[in-house]
């Protein structure tokens, strides 16, 4: 109706090659409705096909970057509710985007929270940042990546522990279990990861979409194709622009100037 202010769920700004994106529930620590992951989605598939955003920051608040699923939508929906609304597939299209993306987490990341951060390429995690998949104490298992991702990046024996028993990593048990790439002060959360998006975003582009695509072929295939993925990679990105601008950057001793191409 004329009038009426809809409140946006994701907040976004630019700053120069890379966005940052903010999850924008506060009150409700970020859970992750339907309508924020839509707008979600959304929002980072026009980020996507935009060339000149080389990278993308994804967070949410000092107190929470996700505390996991809207409970009240899951407890009014059926289980062909879910399978028609398709939910979980919205992490997928998060994971399967072609920009470099930086979770930058700080506080809560629970459940659907967690997984979300890890469908993202790597995570920037504040001292304050606590991991968890809570899903088996309301009678449900993670569903959109948990019992996979987590288990591979930390190990069945710690997976088993966190998703069976509850148990919360810190910060610093992700990093050394190898769910977190670093671990910052608690005001630093969103400078770091901005600060890791700017040193991706300075790389060339090609380079750096394709060398993401060969390490998630090695995270998810056995080391004969990715072996084989990653050396048709190579030839494909030494076949770019970007690529003899680099080499040809280096031996003049200057900065290079990728244009993405």
């Amino acid at each position: 109706m004329p009038g009426t202010v809809t409140e946006s769920f994701v907040l976004s700004e630019r700053d120069g090659a890379i966005v940052v994106v903010l999850l924008n529930r506060p009150q409700q620590l970020n859970a992750l409705s339907d309508e924020l992951m839509d707008e979600l989605v959304g929002t980072l598939a026009d980020l996507d096909r935009d060339p000149e955003i080389r990278c993308i920051v994804l967070g949410g608040s000092e107190q929470a970057f996700a505390a996991g699923a809207d409970i009240g939508e899951l407890a009014q929906a059926s289980a062909i509710d879910l399978y028609y609304q398709r939910r979980v597939e919205r992490w997928d299209a998060i994971r399967s985007l072609w920009t470099p993306l930086v979770a930058a987490v700080s506080g809560f990341c629970l459940g659907g929270g967690c997984e979300l951060a890890m469908s993202c390429d790597l995570i920037v995690a504040s001292e304050t940042a606590e991991f968890g998949q809570p899903e088996t104490g309301l009678g449900i298992i993670p569903g959109a990546g948990g019992t996979q991702r987590l288990t591979r990046a930390v190990g069945k024996a710690t997976a088993m522990d966190v998703i069976l028993s509850g148990r919360r990593l810190s910060a610093h048990e992700a990093l050394q279990a190898g769910l977190v790439a670093r671990v910052v002060a608690r005001e630093a959360w969103l400078e770091e990861a901005k600060r890791v998006a700017r040193d991706i975003a300075e790389k060339g582009p090609v380079a750096t979409r394709m060398a993401k695509e060969s390490v998630n072929r090695a995270y998810e295939s056995t080391l004969a194709a990715g072996l084989e993925a990653e050396r048709r990679a190579l030839y494909l990105a030494f076949a770019s622009e970007d690529a003899k601008e680099g080499l040809t950057a280096f031996t003049e001793k200057r900065k290079p100037e990728f244009k993405g191409r």
